[in-house]
């Protein structure tokens, strides 16, 4: 059954818990026990089991049952070069668990992973031992796609090299269906005092995930799982599996500790990294033997029949998905887009639908901030003592439905001051609902409506504010600086822009599945092409910087919107390696004074959801050291009929140029 619910989750997100298990010619008495006796949800076994193999000619005497008999003789010892020599190769089939009647299809896809032999060594000294093991994975792989199997775990390589044990797996993933292939991996980073004992020397097993995954192609069938150890690595260390492609954590049941009633439990640590992979969709799986005294009165259920002797630990994981905190209504709502790339909206070329202006209208958190902004403003300009005898032109470009006009003409009533409120707006539906909502709000002495383009229209008077809602997820992208250009010349020269200013951010991002999601459209295009996601699989692998800033009003005669930045990353020195994929971008806009919107991740405005954070995706991703930068380049590139980004990465190793001369992506003017 399901961990349980947790708060805010729908029932078909919850989390399931599997048990790792030795071999089992009886496969449907293996799964009564571990999941109607114990509670898991699948089981992670071996499907095949290596027998003495004997050959007898079809007109043999010996009955069916002494057949059966001889073949469950052990041997450890078996390789497939033994039977070819014994010449009986061709009449023997694999010693797998049963037939595969023995479970209805939906039972080995929902309740079996599958776990390929660990004796395996495909990058052998041992020639006959190498081909002996390639042909054993294929067998076994091919047995699992055979049961209908959703997955198979590949034991870990036996030591740092394993280019062949990648090419024989690369091989089998370009003839894969549905199967997906989990490498096992254990968790370790030596530095200083997280090197476990069962490493067996391996200094940073995520070198050891990145030679396999690039030697595979980053095929998106192949995953990790991994063995979680009783000592963990930094959390610097850890944050880097967030971005990558996990589908289990392996947990010995060494690694608990015990309470004070002498029950398993994990250390805060432990705790918070399972956490971390429930929040990733990451399934745990148990392993290992009882090794807690557990009282002898708990041996036995309430039915009389006996206990799981790991039940206690699936009840700890259990508690640790169930104390977890309810999420957020907006985080639920957005659930569905995370990891999902979108193209950004282009509001200047493309009219918006009345989808998409509800989804932002539904934002209070932003318009109370420009209600703030707008009201200081107002105060500023016109002094208590003034405020029945002037009145405030402000205008409202961009105007949309209506939602900056209310929220500026809250503003004035809540300081009191006297406000005429020009909306100008180019998409003709959006002005329809605007022309109805001044009317129902009554609102035909205060709010005259523009329809118009902001860059084309001659104003009657000069503004006092001038109010807008250009930004884009990467501030300046959705043409905010060329927009508001044309704009500022019906604003006075000690007029006020809300915004003020806006700067965009980046950092570098392991992001596993956005990759791949790019990969897929098999083209350079969608390669040099900014996406705006809901990032949720990724890690992010440094603070992020300041990219361009733009400032308003700018009355400069030589005001350029073009724009070049190179920025140095560096990752923590106890992170170890990792995979820049791409880069997030965010922005920070001040709207008036101290009043500020963004979504940069460390100053972000509460509970807002107008934007997500863009992404900008390599073609080839850069692997990046701690001890050596990464150097990013990108540039605002500005033409008589469009305006793109060009981006690259010119340390540790040169990427190629993204982008060149707008060629795949480009705003339009």
């Amino acid at each position: 059954m399901p961990l349980g619910e947790r708060g805010g989750w729908e029932s078909s997100e919850s989390m399931y818990c599997g048990v790792e298990t030795d071999f089992s010619d009886d496969v449907p008495s293996l799964l009564s026990f571990h999941i109607s006796t114990g509670g898991f949800d699948y089981v992670l076994a071996p499907l095949v089991c290596f027998f003495h193999y004997y050959y007898f000619p079809l007109d043999s005497s010996l009955s069916l049952t002494s057949l059966f008999a001889l073949r469950l003789q052990m041997n450890p010892s078996y390789r497939p070069s033994l039977v070819e020599a014994n010449g009986s190769s061709d009449t023997q089939a694999l010693p797998v668990s049963g037939s595969d009647l023995v479970l209805a299809p939906s039972q080995w896809s929902s309740h079996v992973v599958g776990k390929v032999s660990s004796w395996i060594d495909l990058d052998s000294e041992d020639e006959v031992l190498r081909m002996d093991s390639e042909t054993t994975l294929k067998q076994e792989i091919a047995w699992a796609t055979h049961l209908s199997l959703q997955a198979c775990l590949l034991p870990t390589p036996k030591g740092t090299s394993c280019a062949n044990y990648a090419r024989c797996v690369n091989q089998i993933l370009q003839g894969l269906g549905n199967l997906q292939l989990w490498l096992r991996v254990p968790l370790v980073k030596s530095d200083g005092d997280s090197m476990d004992a069962t490493s067996e020397g391996l200094n940073d097993s995520w070198e050891l995930w990145n030679s396999f995954r690039l030697l595979c192609e980053h095929d998106s069938k192949l995953s990790v799982a991994l063995d979680v150890m009783s000592n963990l690595p930094s959390e610097s260390s850890l944050g880097r599996w967030m971005g990558e492609s996990v589908r289990a954590a392996i947990i010995s049941t060494d690694s608990f500790l015990t309470n004070a009633r002498g029950y398993p439990c994990l250390s805060k640590r432990h705790q918070k990294l399972i956490a971390g992979f429930f929040d990733h969709a990451v399934q745990v799986v148990v392993s290992g033997k009882l090794v807690h005294n557990l009282q002898r009165a708990s041996d036995s259920n309430a039915e009389g029949t006996q206990r799981h002797p790991l039940r206690s630990y699936l009840d700890y994981v259990a508690y640790l998905f169930q104390k977890m905190e309810p999420l957020p209504e907006q985080e639920r709502i957005e659930l569905g887009y995370r990891d999902f790339l979108q193209a950004p909206l282009q509001p200047l070329m493309d009219n918006l639908e009345a989808q998409t202006y509800e989804t932002f209208e539904r934002d209070s958190i932003k318009y109370i901030q420009y209600q703030r902004a707008v009201a200081k403003a107002l105060v500023d300009r016109v002094p208590d003592e003034k405020a029945s005898e002037l009145t405030t032109v402000l205008m409202v470009v961009g105007a949309g439905r209506g939602p900056l006009v209310r929220a500026s003409l809250q503003a004035a009533e809540e300081t009191d001051r006297k406000l005429k409120v020009y909306a100008v707006e180019k998409n003709p539906n959006a002005v329809v609902t605007l022309h109805n909502l001044v009317k129902m709000e009554g609102w035909e002495d205060m709010v005259t409506i523009i329809s118009c383009d902001m860059r084309f229209w001659t104003a009657p008077e000069k503004a006092d504010i001038l109010v807008s809602e250009l930004l884009g997820s990467f501030g300046d992208n959705e043409l905010s600086p060329e927009c508001l250009d044309g704009a500022q010349r019906f604003l006075k020269p000690d007029g006020i822009s809300i915004p003020s200013s806006y700067t965009s951010f980046i950092q570098p991002v392991t992001a596993s599945k956005l990759y791949n999601d790019v990969k897929a459209h098999k083209d350079l295009a969608h390669f040099e092409t900014p996406y705006v996601v809901k990032l949720h699989s990724v890690a992010r692998l440094a603070p992020s910087q300041p990219v361009f800033t733009f400032a308003h009003p700018n009355f400069s005669t030589k005001a350029n919107n073009q724009r070049y930045k190179k920025l140095r990353f560096n990752l923590p020195s106890d992170a170890g390696s990792a995979l820049v994929h791409g880069f997030a971008g965010y922005f920070d806009s001040v709207l008036y004074k101290d009043v500020h919107l963004g979504i940069e991740p460390t100053t972000e405005t509460p509970n807002m959801f107008s934007w997500f954070p863009i992404f900008f995706p390599l073609r080839k991703p850069v692997e990046v050291h701690p001890n050596f930068p990464l150097e990013v380049h990108f540039w605002r590139c500005c033409g008589s009929t469009k305006v793109w980004y060009e981006w690259s990465v010119s340390s540790p190793a040169p990427s190629p140029m993204h982008n060149t001369n707008g060629r795949s992506y480009w705003v339009g003017l």
